[in-house]
């Protein structure tokens, strides 16, 4: 399945970083202690701005729920249509979740509840990008 590159910007860009160094950082609020992602100008939870800072996540989850694309209007991935668009929480933080494709899981066979953790995967020169796959 084609993947985007992503642009990385002034707010993004650690999280780049950290995913091109196969980790997964995500911004956490030392005023509330809250793990967010995507990354904001401030914490979600509480407002704050300058008590935000990165931190390394273990990048183990599971599967909370997912749908399959049929007849997604993106023409970029129309010829891998049907494919999963799984949910999955980060189990140390449940209140984070991510989308993955779920890579070597064939449509309609997602099993909810399972485990998984991040996988890295090159999508341009010197660009990895976090998914996630099924672990047993």
């Amino acid at each position: 399945m084609p993947k985007i590159i992503p642009t990385p910007n002034e707010l993004s860009k650690p999280f780049w970083d950290a995913v091109n160094e196969k980790r997964l950082s995500l911004q956490n609020c030392t005023a509330c202690d809250r793990l967010q992602y995507p990354p904001q100008q401030t914490c979600f939870s509480c407002g704050s701005a300058e008590k935000l800072e990165w931190k390394d996540v273990e990048g183990k989850g599971h599967v909370s729920t997912y749908i399959v694309i049929e007849d997604g209007r993106l023409n970029r991935r129309m010829p891998d249509q049907p494919y999963n668009l799984a949910l999955i929480t980060l189990d140390e933080d449940t209140s984070v979740n991510f989308y993955s494709n779920l890579p070597g899981v064939p449509p309609y066979e997602v099993p909810v509840g399972a485990a998984v953790q991040v996988i890295f995967e090159e999508v341009g020169p010197d660009q990895l990008i976090h998914e996630w796959q099924v672990v047993d």
